[in-house]
């Protein structure tokens, strides 16, 4: 008797055994494991176990990005031509027909309208399958009209770049398209509308070097080759081989020309949450006016104590403050001009249902003193406030700007002298807190502002008492005796009115209870924030100039003179007719009492 895997199979079962076989196997490009069975992998084309990034056809990011069913294509059937009828080793008309046979598209980008996370939003997808993602006519065309909707329909535009330049078939055409897209991201701009620029592998030339790179945030998938020349170009320019890592998002990350690289597989939630902040809907409203914390009372002598508290290791730093009264954070990196500085931090969140930018000086990173590039990193993080009118506030905890040759090089002075002038009239409310040392003018740089705030324990000086000490005594142990005079704490700096409000922290300062700190900061922002907004933007700015033209001016001088004087002669007049009376009442006592020998 046989049995039943005895008899021949049937035809079908004969294909269904044959396809199984023929499964073709894939390994990672990068580490060369087997992808076969990967979900991760067939989903993302990302590599469970090193992470590369597979390339992804543009449809295919396109349903990865995009809410389900939101996606409506347009300008679906532009097609190229062969406008120069180029001659080559292959007709240009054959290569794109071949191009469109294999990859069901009618040209490199796909644009059109959907909703990311519930934003409506306009986007153009390149991709690189087809000619290299080259930009020819059609291409910049499409990409120009695709910001010229979203201007139009007053939304957000977000582009996915992968591509490596122009179109050569199409000549000079295909380079005046860097005009064409930068004209229309440049416009879209204009509208103070959102661009979210997505960087992949490969992104170089023209393409790089034109809407690419001009998205108010610029983020990039991992270890993507990004650079306007190619590889060969820059070694055979420079001479010598390129150092490992050049060209890649890391390494653009490191010298300030991205913001974030980001895992494909979080990439849709990072832009949800970008376009909730950018184009937020939601403001701040005031419903009854509620009173500050009253303020703490110190003694002068308190002077020292208080710089070590403000100074203090475990005090909490911008970052800690930040994580705990803000949500949806999202931190944006880099000047786009040189590098990415770690003392400053700054980043798009949601305080109390508003999206504010958040800048701070970051005391874990060498001490909170800033380089050129971290003032140039929060003049962008400014102006990208001011376009889509979201409020500043800015975190200050530093002893000052980095001193050092390299810093000079780099233009420390311009750097910081151009902040304060962007601060000075940027029309968007800002909000700025002292909250540990406000050293000199890397504190100032920040600190340009319609409502200032210092926290109880914080201080705010033209120089250190060490520094001081050194000039006028010539000892730096003296320190503690010129922190005094300074007149460096919070209820000094309120009484000259540098600052416009007292933080109070938990006992024994913010150190010894962070969330605490961070709760008392936060009711206080809050309430600023609110009243800060109650204006109009020019009457604000208005404001904000005639609240700094006036620190310093002589009147003011004089008048805080003459009232503390005048002060002090009362005080000193009332302590004198206090004991005149004492004694008085001595003296009466007195005269009553007979002497020893009255009373005998």
């Amino acid at each position: 008797m046989k049995n039943r895997d005895d008899f021949p199979a049937s035809p079908v079962q004969q294909d269904e055994v044959e396809e199984q076989q023929i499964v073709e196997e894939e390994y990672c490009l990068f580490c060369g494991i087997n992808l076969t069975q990967s979900e991760i992998y067939h989903r993302y084309r990302v590599c469970p176990e090193c992470r590369f990034h597979h390339s992804l056809p543009a449809r295919q990011r396109i349903d990865l990005l995009v809410d389900t069913g939101s996606f409506k294509e347009v300008n679906r059937f532009l097609s190229s031509i062969d406008p120069l009828a180029f001659s080559g080793k292959e007709p240009y008309g054959e290569r794109i027909l071949e191009a469109q046979l294999r990859t069901g598209l009618t040209e490199a980008v796909i644009t059109g309208v959907c909703t990311i996370g519930g934003n409506p939003t306009a986007i153009a997808v390149l991709d690189f399958g087809f000619l290299g993602g080259n930009m020819g006519g059609v291409v910049g065309e499409k990409v120009a009209l695709a910001f010229e909707l979203a201007a139009r329909r007053r939304i957000p535009m977000v582009t996915v770049v992968s591509s490596g330049g122009a179109r050569v078939q199409e000549g000079v055409l295909s380079l005046m398209q860097m005009a064409k897209t930068a004209a229309a991201a440049k416009h879209l701009h204009a509208q103070r509308l959102p661009h979210i620029s997505v960087l992949t592998n490969p992104t170089s030339g023209e393409v790089y070097a034109s809407f690419a790179n001009l998205g108010d945030v610029i983020l990039a998938e991992p270890q993507a080759l990004i650079g306007f020349a190619p590889l060969r170009v820059v070694e055979q320019t420079s001479g010598k081989p390129l150092p490992e890592g050049s060209h890649t998002a890391e390494d653009h990350l490191q010298h300030g020309m991205i913001d974030q690289v980001v895992d494909r597989t979080k990439l849709r939630q990072l832009l949800s949450v970008l376009l909730d902040l950018l184009s937020s809907r939601y403001r701040l409203t005031m419903t009854k006016r509620g009173k500050p914390y009253p303020l703490p009372e110190h003694p002068e002598e308190q002077a020292w104590h208080t710089v070590q508290l403000a100074r203090h290791q475990k005090r909490p730093t911008a970052l800690d403050y930040i994580s705990r009264i803000t949500s949806s954070f999202v931190e944006l990196r880099g000047d786009r001009h040189y590098g990415d500085d770690g003392a400053v931090v700054c980043g798009v969140a949601e305080l109390s249902g508003e999206a504010v930018v958040v800048i701070g000086q970051e005391r874990s990173h060498n001490e909170g003193r800033a380089y050129p590039e971290g003032f140039r990193k929060a003049q962008r993080a400014m102006r990208l406030a001011a376009v889509f009118g979201l409020p500043v506030i800015t975190l200050i905890d530093t002893p000052g700007a980095y001193p050092g040759l390299d810093a000079e090089e780099r233009g420390i002075g311009q750097a910081i002298a151009s902040t304060l002038a962007l601060m000075s009239d940027l029309p968007t409310p800002i909000v700025s807190v002292i909250v540990g040392e406000g050293g000199s003018e890397g504190a100032l740089a920040l600190g340009v502002a319609d409502r200032i705030l210092m926290l109880e324990n914080a201080i705010y000086s033209v120089i250190s008492p060490e520094d001081a000490a050194s000039i006028i005594y010539r000892d730096a142990r003296k320190a503690e005796e010129m922190a005094s005079a300074l007149k460096l704490t919070a209820l000094d700096c309120k009484e000259l009115g540098v600052i416009d409000t007292v933080v109070p922290e938990p006992e024994g300062g913010a150190h010894n209870d962070p969330d605490e700190a961070a709760r008392l900061l936060k009711n206080s922002l809050v309430r600023e924030l609110l009243e800060a907004q109650q204006d109009t933007l020019p009457k604000l700015v208005k404001k904000r100039y005639k609240k700094f033209r006036r620190m310093g001016e002589y009147s003011s001088y004089f008048r805080a003179t003459i009232s503390k004087e005048v002060a002090d002669v009362q005080d000193l007049l009332q302590r004198g007719v206090s004991k005149l009376k004492q004694r008085l009442s001595t003296a009466d006592k007195g005269e009553h009492q007979p002497d020893k020998g009255q009373r005998e």
